[in-house]
């Protein structure tokens, strides 16, 4: 018998001062049974990042993931269909973001384990001419802390300011500075 996906639901209170977003978002979060509560975690970090500004816009979805190839961990279209955004969470390989690169106008990673250096050090040079790719690095001592919050019922609020991140539940706090290691040219 398959094992099911557990799921959570997460209130977020966004104060992005960077990007002028201010907004609640409620998120209904489905763990795959091989998932981490840590990359559970990585990916709502990653929805309070890229959430559209506009409110007019269409939102930003979770996508099977770790359950289907062919999708991203979230990712956002426009009315007519059209992949604007393609996010994902973890090291995945060159063939992957190259194929995402193609089929979207832009894609983000975060990356967060610890073993996110070595694997940037062999991507570097293969993803270099992706103009559509941002390569974000969360620190693994920072990323384990937010997995610390996961909870099957969540109120966080999540403050941005300068690049500087705080996630909170109101009993405690994470401070997250993700590093750049790779800008979208376009």
């Amino acid at each position: 018998m398959a094992l099911k996906s557990t799921v959570y639901k997460a209130m977020l209170q966004v104060a992005d001062m960077d990007r002028s977003h201010y907004r609640d978002h409620a998120l209904t979060l489905a763990q795959h049974p091989s998932e981490t509560e840590e990359r559970l975690m990585m990916r709502l970090l990653a929805h309070a990042l890229q959430a559209p500004d506009d409110e007019h816009a269409t939102p930003l979805l979770q996508a099977r993931g770790l359950s289907d190839s062919d999708e991203p961990d979230l990712w956002q279209h426009d009315r007519t269909g059209v992949l604007l955004h393609w996010i994902e969470v973890g090291l995945p390989d060159d063939r992957r973001l190259a194929k995402a690169c193609g089929r979207s106008q832009r894609v983000t990673v975060y990356a967060y384990a610890s073993s996110t250096p070595v694997w940037w050090k062999g991507m570097a040079d293969k993803v270099a001419r992706l103009s559509n790719l941002a390569v974000w690095q969360i620190d693994a001592t920072a990323s384990q802390a937010l997995a610390s919050l996961c909870k099957r019922s969540m109120q966080l609020q999540v403050t941005v300011q300068d690049g500087l991140l705080w996630i909170s539940d109101g009993a405690h706090s994470v401070e997250i500075q993700p590093l750049l290691l790779k800008a979208a040219t376009r």
